[in-house]
């Protein structure tokens, strides 16, 4: 829920006037709308209208975690991530978090743990990522989808934060998911 705005916040809000849609796509839609300004003039915002989305640590033991290798296109490289995905419309957010984790790594987790929920890009998205440590998992077969392919990658928890000090990995999602597990294991 949004809490409303202080009187000195108020001099910074913008006010959605309309909304046009120039791209549905399967997975995101991007959008312009016009906005009234503090000044009462108007301008145009282009974004990303995303569902949201969630990424997880999967702790195997205490000290090793699953993560996965794929090929991301927009950046033509194999990255290393944490297991993620998006949610489907009206999905609760912990069923997105056990349906990717065991679409991807075929893991089920007894326990799941919230550490965080971020913004990756507010300035053009207004997608949401949820982030969450998985422990107690149980080994079953992975499902991923038609279009997705990926190994699965066990790798000790420190291997993993080595990976974000040296550059190695890049994804934000990630990067976040195993400082804030880092910060949340102390």
């Amino acid at each position: 829920m949004k809490k409303s705005p202080s009187a000195a916040d108020k001099r910074l809000l913008e006010t959605f006037v309309s909304r046009k849609t120039v791209y549905e796509g399967r997975m995101v839609d991007f959008v312009v709308d016009t906005v009234g300004l503090p000044n009462g003039k108007r301008a145009t915002r282009e974004f990303m209208d995303h569902p949201g989305a969630v990424g997880i640590v999967p702790f195997i033991d205490e000290d090793t975690i699953a993560m996965v290798r794929q090929y991301r296109h927009p950046v033509g490289e194999i990255t290393l991530e944490l297991p993620a995905g998006k949610l489907d419309a009206g999905e609760p957010v912990l069923a997105c978090v056990r349906r990717e984790l065991h679409e991807e790594t075929g893991y089920a987790p007894r326990k799941l743990t919230h550490l965080l929920d971020y913004w990756p890009t507010c300035a053009f998205a207004n997608e949401i990522l949820h982030l969450y440590v998985a422990e107690g998992l149980t080994a079953g077969k992975r499902h991923p989808d038609d279009d997705e392919f990926l190994d699965v990658v066990r790798l000790p928890f420190a291997r993993a934060l080595e990976a974000v000090r040296t550059g190695r990995i890049k994804d934000s999602k990630t990067i976040i998911g195993l400082l804030a597990c880092a910060l949340w294991r102390r």
